[in-house]
């Protein structure tokens, strides 16, 4: 019986060592970024676009995301920061998706698309994650006769934002 434990022993613990070899590692521990990084300047970003504010709605939902998170402190300027967010807006667009039956959209798709990069501070500038086409989509329903076609679309412009902000966030903390 001994040497039926002794071989059980022996087999959990190479499974064990080949398991912990693999390079598996717990998703969301941030291993990516250096422990030292501790405050985050979120540069507010570019616009490259010929839409009006949409950076400012994304630069406010990346900087309400990391706050939420709680991985770093939001810092008001680079001097104060161990690494640094900056970027642009490089891509906007409206693209109808579905129409009715007289051919009038009533669904439409926002697409933004980014370039981000999560970098150090000062001379060093090591880039600690990166994305020159960060894209994220976000349908919303119109009906063709509102009024208030801007309206509704800087609404969806909010809401991707910050979707787009939850997305870019995990993928920074997760370094995907």
């Amino acid at each position: 019986m001994s040497m039926k434990k002794t071989l059980l022993s022996g087999a959990l613990g190479a499974l064990l060592l080949a398991l912990t070899g693999c390079g598996y590692a717990l998703v969301g521990r941030s291993a990516n970024i250096p422990v030292d990084v501790k405050a985050v300047y979120l540069q507010p970003l570019t616009n490259q676009t010929q839409r009006q504010q949409v950076e400012q709605s994304l630069t406010q939902a990346i900087a309400t995301e990391l706050v939420t998170r709680q991985r770093f402190a939001l810092v008001g300027s680079e001097t104060q920061a161990n690494a640094e967010i900056v970027g642009a807006v490089t891509g906007f667009t409206v693209t109808p998706v579905t129409f009715d039956q007289t051919g009038r959209a009533n669904e439409y798709e926002i697409a933004i698309t980014a370039q981000i990069t999560f970098k150090r501070t000062g001379t060093e500038g090591k880039v600690i994650w990166r994305s020159d086409r960060y894209t994220f989509r976000e349908n919303y329903p119109l009906d063709p006769t509102a009024a208030n076609f801007v309206d509704l679309e800087n609404e969806t412009i909010d809401k991707a934002s910050k979707r787009f902000a939850q997305t870019l966030v995990t993928d920074l903390l997760e370094g995907f």
